[in-house]
């Protein structure tokens, strides 16, 4: 399974920063990533250089196997609580829709 970060120009995506990002991807992803073939992060600062509560977004895109691809958003004050929340949402629209799946079958 491939996480794959993409950063804006705003945004200084350093190994350190793509990272950490991927560990709290990751972590908030748990037990849904064994059944994902990729997972890619982009990060946007909304506001640029300006400054401004929740201006980082965070959308996270999952392709789940044998599923069309999965997308949440979440924008947030910091680059990590934006990652932290989306992975969050992602596991839970995951989960509800591989549960649907599972109790067809």
């Amino acid at each position: 399974m491939q996480i794959k970060i993409n950063t804006d120009h705003n945004i200084h995506g350093d190994e350190r920063l793509k990272e950490s990002v991927r560990q709290m991807v990751e972590q908030g992803l748990g037990h849904v990533l064994s059944r994902l073939t990729r997972v890619e992060v982009h990060l946007q600062d909304e506001n640029a250089l300006k400054g401004g509560a929740d201006d980082i977004r965070c959308m996270i895109e999952a392709r789940p196997v044998g599923m069309a691809p999965q997308a949440v958003t979440h924008n947030d004050a910091n680059v990590e609580a934006a990652a932290r929340a989306a992975a969050k949402k992602l596991r839970n629209l995951l989960e509800s829709e591989f549960g649907k799946i599972d109790r067809k079958r």
